[in-house]
């Protein structure tokens, strides 16, 4: 199934993200803030590049997210991830949503609250602890 999706952050994790997605034949449109940003899709990325603010409601619109399936709010500031997150999850009723959050404790209350959440930070130590007391 070929879904629509609006990605926020065109940093490494949205671009290279955005790449797959549309390698996979997925409409993909991402935000950035920073032109410069765009360079990590190269000449050919088949999808929408804007540049703008993900958590700009008129900007979400521009982006197609009232048709979204799917949000991901990639950006490296976990303000702002959130913001844009809550935005498509409970304003635009987009049913799947995922918000990457740097801070743990951040992570684990916005989980709580139901919204699709990663924390880098905690995978990272997680994987790092199995590698260490790993027999």
């Amino acid at each position: 199934m070929l879904v629509k999706v609006v990605i926020v952050g065109c940093g490494r994790v949205g671009a290279r993200l955005a790449l797959q997605l549309t390698h996979e034949g997925h409409d993909v449109t991402v935000i950035d803030q920073s032109a410069t940003a765009f360079a990590r899709l190269g000449d050919n990325f088949p999808g929408t590049a804007l540049l703008g603010n993900g958590i700009d409601e008129d900007m979400l619109k521009r982006a197609g997210i009232e048709e979204a399936d799917a949000f991901c709010a990639l950006t490296n500031g976990d303000n702002r991830n959130i913001m844009s997150a809550q935005m498509a999850q409970h304003v635009f009723n987009v049913p799947k949503v995922v918000c990457r959050i740097y801070d743990p404790i951040r992570y684990e209350v916005y989980k709580s609250l139901g919204l699709g959440v990663i924390c880098p930070t905690v995978s990272g130590t997680e994987t790092v602890h199995e590698i260490l007391v790993k027999d």
